[in-house]
């Protein structure tokens, strides 16, 4: 279990949500630097809140960071309401602070890094979509950090 806070530093989770797949990356106030983690894939019921809760757990993050697209001109992209929504609904079963980013090119970014890492033999099988998901959620998480933003965090 890690913990939520200790002298000052957090933990945060970060989410690029899809209807078929939801990455999920993590990073640190200590190494400002994200971690792609896993991917979740959501069914015909749509989210798996089950495995979100085993991973909000486990981690016990002090920030949750979501994904919001856009297009290209900064307008809301289809999913940007579906992606809200879940952000909300990820604040509400959890009560942890949640913020919501804009991830315009996050895919993108993620696919063609891993895609060099291929090249470069650093990685050794072919890019799964999960894989890019994952890999977004670093992204996001990447951009958030480097943006300087941090919760309000305080001693429990």
């Amino acid at each position: 279990m890690h913990d939520r806070v200790h002298d000052g530093a957090w933990v945060a989770l970060a989410f690029d949500f899809g209807r078929k797949r939801i990455g999920v990356a993590t990073g640190d106030s200590v190494t400002r630097r994200a971690s792609p983690l896993t991917t979740i894939n959501c069914g015909a019921a749509g989210v798996d809140w089950p495995a979100i809760g085993r991973l909000v757990s486990e981690w016990r993050p002090t920030v949750l960071v979501v994904g919001i697209p856009s297009n290209v001109d900064g307008t809301a992209a289809e999913l940007s309401e579906p992606a809200r929504a879940f952000a909300r609904a990820l604040a509400g079963r959890h009560g942890i602070a949640t913020v919501m980013v804009d991830e315009r090119y996050s895919s993108l970014d993620a696919g063609e890094r891993l895609r060099e890492s291929r090249q470069q033999g650093i990685r050794k099988r072919r890019v799964r979509r999960e894989d890019v998901d994952a890999a977004a959620a670093c992204v996001i998480l990447e951009r958030w950090l480097a943006s300087g933003a941090a919760p309000d965090v305080a001693e429990p």
